[in-house]
Formats: structure tokens, C-alpha cells, sequence
């Protein structure tokens, strides 16, 4: 989970905080007066893969590089296990109008490196995050503030086979609505109203970078300094393909101390190995399961896994630059493609019910949810339907079946069992034949995708960066936004979200939201699969793990024998 924009900004909502409820097993190794007996300086071993980029938080978008830069930083706000914003470098964040606001920034705050953290150093990072110059994914993320369309701005040029190429032209350094008024004071003046803007400044687009970062970017992204519960090791603690390994801040005094020594993230590309090394005690907690493990982890693992709805969902994405999809034809293939999937056959019988089929383009956890939105019927297995769909669009353009249709994703997820049942549907019920295009890394994923080089379709999936219906749609649907890497456009859609954020309450606001739902259903840009509950499982050196509202482990939080 960005890049360059060239439509207006539409800002963030964030919607009131979820309550998930947990179900894995208990009892035993699990309670109180075991956790307090931990070992404090023990460090732990964790399931991850390759980040996609450079550590920087604003340049950070996916789930293997987001899970270390949140242990590395820490924003203005963080996020409870329930997804409840607590207040970390903020004093207090306040408005009269939900257009001004005054931020009190915590005094005595340092990067591991010296350097203080004031009001300057949010204003910078904010700054150096927004402007198009420096390529930050994540800069979308400022766009409900004043002056942010001037330091984004890029000039669009279209190639004469339809290739687009984006080009940084800011007009402007600076962001006019934000500024330092002292070393403790940041205020911050919006484009509209947002009367919950601040719920989403726990996100890792906000958070402070030294200057270093700004001076040397690239450099600093390999061995970041940081101000959060962890810093690296040592110069080198990332090994590309390997590892990257962290320590305990002793220096942390915020909401999110660790109660272990640390964590190594190691890198697998197949969940298998890493539930060997699991069950031999190599490996201490992961969050990422074998398909054929989801029927017998909780077994496995007695006393020693955990699973629960989370704010975390998978689609199935349809890039607008393949033909075969294209026009009216194509929208007809699209429905056609959804009706062919059995969700519910395959979140029984692959995901063990840890998977439930989805009914909307968010998760039932988020606020504002609702079911049956129209056009949402689509997500229904019916293959006489398909069928049926598939052969009008054939009667206006022929579907080139040359080559088999592919299905790009990462193989270290647990995916390819899956993808096998989605394209023995497509074969079975559509007559045409699909497979998986597989990648042993995620960001070569999302590398094919941002460069619009998909020869099919691609796996994708949403992990909530704050809680939020808006958060589901904007950043992934709306025109330019950062993880819209198809680049689906529809006025709109794009109108519903304005609408939306300037609602008064949180009640209109969702129900903007679910009004523009209506219209990603009737372009179906991407195909909604299934929503998520978590499951993770630890070796029997830790004594607890857990995970927060949107599924990620909360590293910090686990506690060692």
C-alpha cells in the first residue's frame, strides 16, 4: 500500500473505533501472573518477507515494511488493540471548527539518534511526505490539508499507445495550512471540515522522520532512525531476503513499551517452512498459515494460537488496461468472473472458516457497515449466471483465450490453493482456462501492478490503516489515490467520497460512503472475495501473543518465557 496525483484532494475520515472480539484459545500459559514473569530482554522471531521499499514511513505502504516501520516510530497518536486512538507525542489535539486545529506536540522527545522532536519536526516530515519531488507512496495521505494540491502537483502526459507518465511539478514547498508556531505548538488548518480528521494521525504516513531522512532519503530508508518501542540493531540489521532485525528503545516512554528484548523478522517465501520452524520452537510467533494448517493449527498449537475478526479483507483485482475487460463486454466478463466464484465452498473448505465470504468492499468489523448495498448481488456463486453473462459479451467481442488468464500473487501467503479454486471455477463454469502467476515476494507484486505491466488479473487485499469505512475505499478506489494501482477513475465515485468527508456526522458520512459502494459495484473495478479472521500462532518460548484491530501482531505486546 503510491505515488503521483493529478486529481483533486479528497481527504480521510476516520469513523468511530471498532470493538473486535477475540476467540482463540485460553487458559493455562495465557493468564495475568504468567505474562509477568516473562523474560524482558529475551528477543523474538517473527514471520515476515521483503519490504517492498526503502524504510520510510511515508514511502511504506505494505504490509511486510509497515509491520517494522510502526515498531521503529511512533506518531502524534497510536492505536489500541480494538483500534481506539491513544494519544503518544500529542499533548492534546483540539478544534472549534474541525478545520483549525491545534496540536500540542510532548516535549523531551528524541530520535534514537539525538535529534529533538518539535513542532518543526512534523511540519518537515508532512512536508517532505506531500511533495510530488520526492516520490512518497503515502503522500496522498495529506491531502485534506491547505495547500496540499500545490506541493503534489505533477503535469500528466499520455504516450501515443495510451501510456500515461507523471512528471513532479509542485508550485510550492510548503503546505500553506500547516505550521509551527513553536517548538510545542503545530497547527494545522484543513481544505473543508473534518470533524474526525485527527482520528487518523496513528497512521505511519504521519509520523516524524529526522532531518537525515530528508537529506538522504535512499540511505536512510536501509537503516532508518527511528523514535518508537524498537530501533535496528546495528548498521547492516537489514540483510535483503534474509532478515531485519530490531532491539528494545530503552529511550521509549511511550503507550507502546516492549516487553521483550526485541524482534527478528525472517523471511520466508512459503508459510510451510516457517510451520516447521514454528512446531521446532526456530521460529517464535507468525501470522501468515499453510492453507492445509488452517484445519489443524488450533490442535497444534494448544494454548498457543489466537484468532479473531479483524479489519483486513482480500480482492480480486481487474486492471481497466487489459482488453478482454474492457467496455461493455468487459463489464459484463467482470460479472460474469464474480458470479463463477463458490466463496462460500472456499472459505469453508480452504480457510477452514477463518475466511468469510464477503458482502461489500469492507469488512463487517468497520463502522458503518452494511449488507445488501445494490449491485451487490454480484458476490453470489451462480454459474448459470456466469455462463450466461459470458456468452452476451462474447456476442459483442470475442474474449482472447491465446493464452490461459493469469492470477498474479505472492506464493508466501498460503495463496496458490486458493487461486487453484478460483480458476478451476472460471474453467468449469466460464470454459476458459486460468492459473496462478506466481511470485515469491509481495512487493514483486505490487511492483508489476504499479507499473501497469499486468498480463491478468492480481490478488490484493486491504489491511485498515486506521478505522474506517472511508479508509477501505478512498486510498484504494478513488482516482490517483496510493494504492489504486490500476488506476480505476469515476467521478462519481470520487464526488461520494467528497461528500462523505464533509458530512457532519459520522452516520452521513457512512452513508455517503455506502452510496459510492453502489458505484464500485457497478464498474467492479475489483472483485470482493472474502473478509478476514485472524489466526497466529507462537512457539513455546513465547507465553502470549495477540493481534489489534486490523490483524497486525502487536509485537511490542508479546511477552517471552
Amino acid at each position: 500500500m503510491r505515488f503521483t496525483r493529478t486529481s483533486k484532494a479528497l481527504g480521510m475520515v476516520a469513523i468511530a473505533a471498532l470493538a473486535l472480539t477475540g476467540c482463540g484459545a485460553g487458559g493455562g500459559s495465557n493468564d495475568g501472573a504468567s505474562q509477568s514473569a516473562g523474560d524482558p530482554n529475551k528477543v523474538i522471531t517473527a514471520y515476515s518477507n521483503e519490504p517492498q521499499n526503502p524504510l520510510l514511513p511515508a514511502n511504506t505502504g505494505e504490509v511486510y515494511g509497515g509491520r517494522v516501520v510502526e515498531l521503529l516510530f511512533e506518531g502524534l497518536r497510536t492505536y489500541d488493540a480494538d483500534g481506539k486512538p491513544v494519544n503518544a507525542l500529542a499533548e492534546s489535539i483540539e478544534s472549534s471548527d474541525a478545520q483549525n486545529w491545534t496540536i500540542k506536540v510532548k516535549q523531551g522527545q528524541k530520535f534514537t539518534n539525538g535529534e529533538a522532536i518539535t513542532a518543526k519536526t512534523f511540519v518537515d516530515s508532512w512536508n517532505f511526505a506531500a511533495n510530488s519531488k520526492n516520490l512518497q507512496q503515502n503522500g496522498f495521505f495529506f491531502e485534506s490539508i491547505a495547500g496540499y494540491a500545490d506541493v503534489s502537483a505533477v503535469i500528466t502526459e499520455k504516450s501515443a499507445d495510451g501510456k500515461e507518465t507523471t512528471t513532479p511539478a509542485p508550485t510550492a514547498e510548503t503546505m500553506s495550512g500547516l505550521t509551527a508556531t513553536d517548538d510545542s505548538t503545530l497547527t494545522v488548518k484543513l481544505a473543508q471540515p473534518e470533524a474526525d480528521w485527527s482520528l487518523r494521525l496513528g497512521y505511519s504516513a504521519f509520523f516524524p522522520i529526522p532531518s537525515a531522512a530528508m537529506t538522504d532519503p535512499k540511505a536512510f530508508g536501509e537503516n532508518p532512525i527511528g523514535n518508537g518501542p524498537y530501533k535496528m540493531e546495528k548498521t547492516g540489521a537489514w540483510v535483503h531476503d534474509q532478515s531485519i532485525s530490531l532491539v528494545k528503545n530503552a529511550d521509549y516512554s511511550g503507550p507502546r513499551a516492549s516487553k521483550n528484548g526485541g524482534v527478528t523478522f525472517k523471511f520466508y517465501t512459503d508459510p510451510g517452512p516457517a510451520y516447521t520452524d514454528l512446531q521446532a520452537n526456530n521460529l517464535d510467533v507468525s501470522d501468515v498459515l499453510p492453507s492445509n494448517a488452517l484445519k489443524t493449527y488450533v490442535t497444534d498449537f494448544q494454548d498457543r494460537n489466537s484468532t479473531k475478526p479483524v479489519a483486513t479483507n482480500s480482492t480480486l483485482n481487474i486492471p481497466g488496461y487489459n482488453p478482454n475487460f474492457q467496455g461493455e463486454a468487459g463489464l459484463l466478463r467482470r460479472q460474469a468472473l464474480s458470479y463463477a466464484i463458490n466463496r462460500e465452498e472456499i472459505t469453508k473448505v480452504i480457510f477452514n472458516g477463518t475466511r468469510t465470504p464477503a458482502k461489500a468492499f469492507a469488512p463487517p468489523v468497520i463502522d458503518g457497515f452494511k449488507e445488501n448495498i445494490p449491485g451487490s448481488e454480484v458476490l453470489k456463486f451462480d454459474a448459470a449466471k456466469a455462463k450466461d453473462l459470458w456468452a452476451q459479451a462474447e456476442k459483442i467481442k470475442p474474449y482472447d483465450n491465446s493464452k490461459p488468464l493469469q492470477i498474479a500473487s505472492n506464493t508466501d501467503g498460503g495463496n496458490k490453493e486458493w487461486i487453484d479454486a478460483v480458476a478451476n471455477g472460471f474453467k468449469n463454469n466460464l470454459g476458459i482456462q486460468a492459473e496462478i502467476q506466481p511470485f515469491a515476494k509481495f512487493a514483486e507484486v505490487l511492483n508489476l501492478r504499479k507499473s501497469q505491466m499486468l498480463p491478468g488479473l492480481s490478488r490484493a487485499g486491504w489491511q485498515g490503516d486506521y478505522p474506517s469505512l472511508y479508509n477501505f475505499l478512498g486510498p484504494v478506489w478513488a482516482s490517483g489515490a496510493p494504492s489504486n494501482y490500476e488506476k480505476y477513475t469515476n467521478p462519481e465515485f470520487d464526488k461520494l467520497l467528497q461528500e462523505g468527508l464533509a458530512a457532519k456526522s459520522t452516520e452521513e458520512a457512512n452513508e455517503k460512503f455506502n452510496e459510492a459502494q453502489e458505484v464500485l459495484f457497478k464498474d467492479l473495478p475489483g472483485l470482493p472475495l472474502w473478509d478476514q479472521a485472524k489466526p497466529i500462532v507462537w512457539s513455546e518460548n513465547v507465553i502470549k501473543a495477540e493481534t489489534g484491530w486490523n490483524g497486525g501482531v502487536l509485537y511490542y505486546n508479546i511477552t517471552a518465557k
